[in-house]
């Protein structure tokens, strides 16, 4: 049993600590809330555009039309300022000579030549490499005046799980860490189920040596401190996760997808000692008179009833029949809130679970612009199992104590 407890209360410390990195990684602050992360995208996609671009066929044709139009009005343009009246000598000259050396009607023939000659001088490799130039040198400059606060941030959080984890980026991160959870998942159910098996058989061991009463008050002995075990490891394992996240949000831009995946919303995993302690630090006094209830009647209590049990059943007759030690052993139960704690968990969970499950479907949309999609992983964890085993496992062992002392009572 206490091995059991150990690799479960280890193998849910280790998970909770890779989640936590896993939800700052993947935080949504770091992603569809980052400038930087906006920036890197759309840039990414321009300059793919950019790198990419190739003037078709069509294009040409209308970019051709249009020079020709530009270059005909400037005809016209000239020719109109040509043809105004002149009064200066110098001006009637240039009249003159216009008319008699130019023709308008020819200029305008060559207009389409010229056209073409322009179009394919905008076409050719050298030409199409000094504007693509010119584009990228204007999107690099504005990439490096678009930045946000995430930035140093985010350099430092990959700094971080790049030395603990032994990874070169997020992504690498997030492959590592999802094929190492499912096996540190595997363990910490299999540990639990341990233990709650271990509190079968022990209960199964009282069903056959129940006429032994010369071995009751051992087997009542080894019965408690697997009642203890079981306590320590359910009060100090999470019993409950919150895991809320954007599971992908993607959308086109310039022909390009631009993907976010991952981006956690909110992630927090408790076991019944952090709700105490978060609930005592509160600033204000009503959290923390039921942070206190909650640490009084549901481990203090529990532990004060289960040591009275133990003094009452090995204790002399001093210890033994003290009436506070046989209060404790016999008749307070009342008092032992471990029962109320489950439900309210349990009540806890499908409330929350509810909420988040309504909100998180108001974000969800589905057309022909923008796709994403929500996932809710809230889920209660083993810790909570292993708690409702000792609740049961501690009722069953009162029943236990009192027909194994049948003539005890309180005076």
């Amino acid at each position: 049993m206490a091995y059991f407890g150990y690799r479960l209360r280890q193998t849910s410390i280790e998970r909770e600590q890779i989640k936590e990195d896993y939800s700052m990684v993947n935080n949504i602050t770091f992603g569809l809330f980052s400038v930087d992360q906006w920036r890197n995208k759309i840039v990414s996609v321009v300059e793919g555009q950019v790198g990419d671009f190739k003037m078709t066929a069509k294009q040409k044709k209308e970019l051709q039309a249009q020079v020709e139009a530009q270059l005909s009005g400037l005809v016209k343009k000239t020719v109109a300022e040509f043809n105004k009246p002149q009064k200066s000598i110098g001006g009637k000259l240039k009249k003159f000579a216009f008319k008699q050396f130019v023709d308008p009607k020819k200029i305008q023939a060559l207009v389409p030549s010229f056209a073409s000659t322009i179009i394919a001088k905008i076409n050719s490799p050298a030409s199409i490499k000094r504007l693509k130039g010119i584009a990228t040198s204007k999107i690099d400059q504005l990439e490096k005046q678009t930045y946000d606060s995430t930035e140093f941030a985010g350099a430092a959080v990959t700094k971080y799980i790049a030395k603990k984890y032994n990874v070169s980026d997020p992504e690498q991160f997030n492959k590592k860490i999802n094929s190492r959870l499912e096996g540190i998942n595997k363990d910490t159910q299999n540990a639990a189920w341990a233990m709650i098996a271990c509190l079968v058989v022990a209960l199964g061991i009282w069903l056959i040596m129940r006429k032994q009463t010369q071995l009751h008050t051992t087997h009542f002995v080894v019965s408690l401190l697997f009642a203890v075990v079981i306590l320590a490891v359910g009060i100090t394992t999470p019993i409950i996760e919150v895991d809320a996240r954007i599971q992908s949000l993607n959308f086109m831009l310039l022909g390009k997808k631009i993907v976010f995946e991952n981006q956690v919303l909110f992630f927090q995993s408790k076991s019944i000692l952090d709700i105490i302690w978060v609930l005592l630090k509160q600033p204000k006094p009503d959290s923390v008179v039921i942070g206190a209830l909650i640490f009084i009647f549901v481990i203090i209590f529990p532990v004060l009833r289960l040591i009275g049990k133990g003094i009452h059943i090995l204790g002399n007759h001093e210890f033994g029949e003290n009436k506070v030690v046989k209060y404790l052993a016999l008749d307070s139960g009342k008092w032992d809130m471990a029962d109320v704690m489950v439900v309210g968990i349990l009540m806890t969970y499908i409330g929350l679970n509810g909420i988040l499950k309504s909100q998180l479907s108001n974000l969800n949309i589905h057309n022909d612009f923008l796709t994403t999609m929500t996932v809710n992983n809230t889920s209660l964890q083993p810790g909570y199992y292993v708690f409702v085993g000792y609740v049961a496992y501690a009722i069953i062992l009162s029943v236990i104590m009192k027909r194994i002392t049948p003539n005890d009572t309180i005076i």
